[in-house]
């Protein structure tokens, strides 16, 4: 009679981890994969965090590390006092505020395009694609160029349509708006590319099912498209709402934080206190009450829209 009980698992072949059973060779060779990624996040994650986290209760310099005090909260108490420090806060709120519904627009609407049967669509999906390649230093120094006051090209272009010319990066009220363009139009087409993506797996027979029962676009746009990509929506929000509160490299190339501070923003400012003025345990203090922020945010975020892994 032919058994077709399950085989028995010998014994030593398997262990259980997290309430899940591993073979043993599989867990070997899964982790020999994870090894390495574990080993780098340790070294350039983990490890500075650490030293973030006991500097920021010192008094350390950059210039004497080897003369080192301990001050308890001193760092974070200064922080809540610091102007300058709120007025960086503000002016990311601000970049973030502005550049976050832009960007998302400017990529989901990208994506629709490229979505439909459009000529020359592998063309354009390079083209929205091309700036994300260039480095952010590099288009800031082109933008740089290209919108001086004096002898930048676009200013040239309104003064031949019959405007004047425009201070842009040396104006306090537009600096901040060129930053957001710029940040927007670079970084739109990495966006494009995962809401593409994400786009591509709706099944076509649900929009075709839809336009029988009389929909109209914006009606399959609302009901059919968002609903099925809210996972990529979500994604694509959380780190583009960490990336702007990220922005340093903008302000830093183009504007130096100026005009009269307008453009100075957290990164950067925990950047010049750390180098420029090497108070490491003042900005080792701000980076850590800045990263908490920033966690809070991105997991408030991810319980409001109940992202389903």
């Amino acid at each position: 009679m032919k058994n077709n009980a399950l085989p028995v698992r010998a014994k030593g072949m398997y262990f259980r981890f997290l309430g899940r059973s591993f073979k043993k060779h599989d867990a070997i060779v899964g982790a020999v994969f994870v090894l390495p990624a574990f080993v780098l996040g340790c070294i350039f994650v983990v490890a500075p965090m650490l030293v973030s986290l006991a500097y920021s209760v010192t008094d350390a310099n950059l210039l004497a590390l080897n003369n080192v005090h301990f001050n308890g909260f001193v760092n974070f108490a200064e922080a809540f006092g610091d102007s300058y420090l709120w007025n960086a806060f503000l002016n990311t709120l601000e970049f973030v505020v502005k550049v976050v519904p832009l960007q998302l627009c400017a990529s989901l609407g990208l994506a629709l395009i490229l979505n439909t049967k459009i000529r020359c669509n592998t063309f354009f999906r390079w083209a929205f694609f091309c700036p994300v390649m260039l480095s952010l230093a590099v288009t800031s120094f082109l933008w740089m160029n290209l919108l001086n006051e004096q002898e930048g090209l676009i200013n040239a272009i309104l003064e031949n349509l019959g405007f004047s010319r425009q201070p842009f990066l040396e104006s306090p009220k537009q600096a901040m708006n060129v930053i957001v363009f710029i940040s927007a139009w670079q970084g739109a087409g990495y966006q494009m590319l995962i809401f593409l993506a994400g786009l591509k797996n709706i099944p076509p027979e649900i929009y075709e099912a839809a336009a029988i029962d009389g929909a109209n676009p914006v009606q399959k746009f609302f009901f059919i498209t968002i609903p099925n990509i809210l996972p990529t929506f979500s994604f694509v929000l959380i780190t583009m709402l960490i990336g702007a509160f990220r922005l340093i490299v903008q302000p830093m190339v183009m504007t130096g934080g100026g005009p009269v501070d307008s453009t100075m923003t957290m990164s950067y400012y925990i950047y010049t206190q750390g180098i420029t003025f090497r108070n490491v345990g003042y900005s080792s203090a701000i980076a850590l009450l800045y990263t908490f922020f920033m966690a809070a945010i991105a997991l408030t975020l991810r319980k409001l829209m109940d992202v389903k892994d």
